[in-house]
């Protein structure tokens, strides 16, 4: 069985689970999720991001976002529904919400499970990847093993 490593930081789409399910054909995936809260940290570029895609609207709201910990029920709402879609696409799903050190949580976990890969499924965030502080950029420094980079669907 493949192992894959899954950040995530908003709920999966139908499109995204069919997509991460299908990267690997018929070989079964087992994914060990890990879903970053959107807490306070990085707003500044998160607005910047949304200006930069148009979407006006979201860097006006990402004011009243969510603050430290307060982002963290939806968050762990998020995670649920998105392991729960995983196993009904037929693989094995495992997840916590990441709290304190990303990628130090994200090496541990990929070394822990002998994960044979680790996916980041993220909105674009052009600032952060121009300057290669992204977390894609920063884990492939850090894990181990490939770090594939792919663009989280809206609905």
């Amino acid at each position: 069985m493949f192992t894959s490593v899954l950040m995530i930081e908003k709920a999966l789409s139908a499109v995204d689970v069919e997509f991460v399910t299908t990267l690997h054909g018929d070989e079964r995936v087992s994914f060990v999720v890990l879903m970053q809260p959107r807490g306070d940290q990085d707003r500044l570029l998160r607005a910047v991001d949304d200006v930069a895609l148009g979407e006006l609207d979201e860097a006006v709201r990402e004011a009243g976002k969510g603050k430290g910990g307060a982002a963290a029920a939806p968050a762990q709402v998020a995670l649920e529904h998105s392991l729960g879609e995983l196993r009904k696409a037929g693989s094995e799903a495992v997840g916590q919400l990441v709290e304190d050190h990303p990628l130090d949580l994200l090496t541990s976990v990929t070394q822990e499970t002998g994960a044979d890969e680790v996916i980041v499924l993220t909105a674009p965030h052009y600032v952060e990847e121009f300057f290669h502080r992204d977390w894609a950029s920063r884990a492939r420094h850090k894990v181990g093993v490939p770090v594939l980079k792919l663009y989280a669907h809206s609905e």
